[in-house]
C-alpha cells in the first residue's frame, strides 16, 4: 500500500491505496495549524495509523501534499502563510521517515493535485497539461510529456501570481494578478466593490444563478481571465490540456461559459483546440496525487 497526506489549513486528508492507487481506506482529521509543524506532521502520522490498523498491509511509502511553497527534493517547507505556525522551514519528510521507517516525499498541495487528476482523475493519461486550482488563492502547476514539470525553484506553472491581468493589488503584495480577479477571496472582494454587499464566493455564485447582474459580471470576469492565463500557457510551453479545481470550480456552470467564450474568440498560436476540463476526485485529489508521487519515485510499475 501507499499513503496519501493532503495537510491544508483546516483539514489533513489522509488515504491507503493499492499500487494502482485505488483508495481502499481514507480519513479526515483537524489540522493543528497552530500548533506547529511537529503537531501537524503527528496528526497526518495518527491518521496514517489508523488506517493501517483498519486495512493492514504492508506500507511502501508516503506521499505528502503540503500549502505553500516547498522543495520537494529536500523535503522540507520553504514558506507558508500565516495562518501556519512554525510550519515553514519544517522538514516533512524527514518527520515522516523517522517515524514510519519508510521513504517518504513532499509536494506542494497545487502539484499533488494534478498528479491525482493525471493519475486517476479527469486528464488521466494526458500528455501535456496545466492544473490550476481557484481557492481562497489561485494555484498552477505542469505536467509535460508525462512528467511533472517543477523547475528549478518549484515555481513552473504558478500561474496565479504571473501579472498581466489589470493592476488589482494582489494578496502576495503584487498587482494584476490572476489571483486578483479569480480566486475565492477576489470574487467575494470584486463582488463587494461593485456593490456594497458582503458575501462569500459561494454566496456570489447564488446571486449569479438568480440573475444578479453583478455577480454574473464577477464571474464572468473570473472566466474570461481564466481562458486568458491558459491560452498564455498554451503558447509558452504547448500545452493541450488544462483541468481546473478548487472550489470556486464548483461554480462551473458559471465559469465555463465565458471561458470557452474566450478561448473560441483567441484561439492558442499552434492552431489547435485546447481541452479545458474540471477536476473530478474532488478534495481528493491532492491526497491521491501525493500517494501517486511516492508509486512513482519507488518505481512501482502495475499489471494491467
Amino acid at each position: 500500500m501507499f499513503a496519501g497526506v493532503d495537510i491544508g489549513g483546516t483539514t489533513t486528508q489522509v488515504v491507503l491505496c493499492t499500487a494502482d492507487l485505488t483508495v481502499v481506506d481514507s480519513t479526515e482529521v483537524p489540522t493543528p495549524a497552530s500548533q506547529g509543524g511537529r503537531a501537524m506532521v503527528r496528526a497526518a502520522l495518527d491518521a496514517v495509523g489508523l488506517l493501517r490498523e483498519r486495512v493492514p498491509a504492508r506500507l511502501l511509502g508516503v506521499g505528502v501534499g503540503a500549502a505553500g511553497v516547498v522543495d520537494a527534493r529536500a523535503g522540507r517547507v520553504l514558506v507558508a502563510s500565516d495562518s501556519f505556525h512554525s510550519w515553514a522551514g519544517f522538514a516533512v519528510t524527514s518527520a515522516v521517515e523517522n517515524a514510519l521507517g519508510v521513504p517518504a516525499f513532499l509536494d506542494n498541495d497545487v502539484n499533488a493535485f494534478l498528479r491525482g487528476e493525471v493519475a486517476q482523475g479527469a486528464v488521466a493519461g494526458e500528455p501535456h497539461v496545466l492544473g490550476m486550482t481557484l481557492g481562497t488563492g489561485v494555484g498552477g502547476a505542469l505536467w509535460m510529456n508525462g512528467t511533472l514539470l517543477d523547475g528549478p525553484h518549484g515555481a513552473a506553472g504558478e500561474i496565479g501570481h504571473i501579472p498581466g491581468f489589470g493592476d488589482l493589488p494582489c494578496s502576495c503584495g503584487g498587482r494584476g494578478h490572476l489571483e486578483t480577479l479569480a480566486s475565492g477571496r477576489s470574487i467575494a472582494t470584486r463582488y463587494g466593490e461593485r456593490t456594497g454587499r458582503s458575501l462569500t464566493a459561494r454566496a456570489v455564485a447564488e446571486a449569479a444563478t438568480q440573475d444578479d447582474p453583478d455577480a454574473i459580471a464577477v464571474y464572468e470576469a473570473a472566466g474570461t481571465a481564466v481562458a486568458r492565463a491558459i491560452l498564455i500557457t498554451a503558447g509558452m510551453v504547448d500545452i493541450t490540456t488544462a483541468v481546473i479545481g478548487g472550489g470556486v470550480s464548483g461554480s462551473w456552470q458559471l465559469l465555463e461559459p465565458p471561458l470557452l467564450a474566450a478561448l473560441a474568440a483567441e484561439p492558442p498560436v499552434s492552431g489547435h483546440p485546447l481541452h479545458v476540463v474540471r477536476a473530478s476526485l474532488g478534495s481528493g485529489a491532492v491526497a491521491i496525487g501525493a500517494a501517486s508521487r511516492a508509486r512513482t519515485e519507488l518505481g512501482v510499475v502495475t499489471r494491467v
